[in-house]
């Protein structure tokens, strides 16, 4: 990496500084977004086991298990949302 003299990083436009940083700034987006989904697939291996869970006991509470069925379908909808704004932010 050769460094720029301090005269031509001074006359840089907002715009040139912006456009050079642009792929970092990219890659950091979709980068926060795969962590998401990864926090979003913990909470669905998560709700799983739960409903596992409570459908082994003897008496099943049936408002909890609905309440963590919602919780997996909403989780299970929201990594969808992430997949698709992912292709479409960033096409192969």
């Amino acid at each position: 990496m050769k460094l720029k003299p301090f005269k031509e990083l001074i006359a840089m436009s907002k715009e040139k500084l912006d456009e050079a940083l642009a792929p970092i700034r990219a890659k950091q987006v979709q980068s926060q977004a795969e962590l998401e989904m990864a926090k979003i697939d913990e909470q669905l291996i998560s709700a799983e086991a739960e409903i596992q869970e409570l459908c082994a006991q003897k008496q099943i509470d049936f408002p909890k298990l609905l309440s963590i069925m919602d919780r997996y379908d909403l989780a299970e909808r929201r990594k969808k949302q992430y997949r698709k704004i992912l292709s479409d932010l960033f096409p192969e």
